[in-house]
C-alpha cells in the first residue's frame, strides 16, 4: 500500500506580512487624518501679535483710567517713599512679579519750567528740595511705567519678551499721539500746571514722569 505525505501547510513570506501591516497602518491614518483648507489651517494658527492695535486698544480706553483712578498725590508718595520704601510700594505700587522696582501712578500740581532734552521740569510743592521732578515730552518716550501703572498688562499674556516690551513701547507712541503731538512746552515756561502720570522708582531724587493727562 503506498503512503503519501501530509501536505505541507504553505508559510507566508515574512514581507508579505509586513507590507499588509503598513498597508493597514495608512488607512487607519487617512481615517484619523482631518484635512483643512487653507482658509482653516490660517484660521488655526496662533494669531501674530499687532503692537500698534495692542496700543490703540488699550490706552484711552483702558490704560489711562487705571492710572488716573489708582495715582496719589506726588509729596504724599515721596515722603511715604522716604519713611519705608517697601512699605510704601506695597501701598501705593505696582510691580511685575516679586521683584524688580515698583511703577507708581501720581498726580501733582506746580510750576513748570524749560523744557529740556524732552523733559519738562515741574516744581511741586511739598516736594524735597533735592528732588527733581519731570514729565517726559518726547519726541523718545522711555520706558514701562504706562504698561506696568496700569496693574492689568501682565507677562504671561504675551508669547514672549519682545512682545511684552513692544506692548510697552506701543503705549507710548499713543501717548505721543494722542497727548504729546500736540503739546507747546514752550508756552507752558513759568505756568502753573496739573498732571497725573506714572514712574518707576530708581531713585527718589529723581522722579522722571510718563504723562498720560497736562493741564
Amino acid at each position: 500500500m503506498t503512503t503519501t505525505e501530509p501536505a505541507r501547510r504553505r508559510r507566508v513570506p515574512p514581507r508579505w506580512i509586513a507590507a499588509a501591516a503598513v498597508a493597514v497602518l495608512v488607512v487607519l491614518m487617512a481615517v484619523d487624518t482631518e484635512y483643512r483648507t487653507v482658509e482653516t489651517a490660517a484660521a488655526a494658527a496662533p494669531k501674530k501679535f499687532d503692537p500698534a492695535a495692542f496700543g490703540a486698544q488699550n490706552y484711552q480706553a483702558k490704560v489711562v483710567p487705571a492710572i488716573q483712578q489708582s495715582a496719589v498725590d506726588l509729596p504724599v508718595l515721596l515722603k511715604a517713599l522716604a519713611a519705608d520704601k517697601d512699605a510704601a510700594g506695597q501701598k501705593y505700587g505696582k510691580r511685575p512679579g516679586s521683584s524688580g522696582p515698583y511703577t507708581f501712578a501720581v498726580k501733582g500740581t506746580g510750576k513748570a519750567g524749560k523744557a529740556r532734552s524732552g523733559l519738562l521740569p515741574v516744581t511741586v510743592e511739598g516736594v524735597p528740595d533735592d528732588t527733581r521732578v519731570s514729565l517726559q515730552i518726547g519726541p523718545a518716550i522711555n520706558g514701562t511705567a504706562l504698561r506696568d501703572a496700569a496693574g492689568y498688562i501682565t507677562f504671561g499674556q504675551f508669547t514672549n519678551q519682545v512682545e511684552y516690551a513692544d506692548a510697552a513701547t506701543a503705549l507710548n507712541n499713543e501717548l505721543r499721539a494722542k497727548l504729546l503731538n500736540g503739546l507747546d512746552a514752550a508756552a507752558l515756561d513759568g505756568k502753573e500746571i496739573t498732571f497725573t502720570g506714572a514712574f518707576t522708582l530708581l531713585t527718589p531724587q529723581t522722579v522722571t514722569i510718563t504723562p498720560v493727562a497736562i493741564t
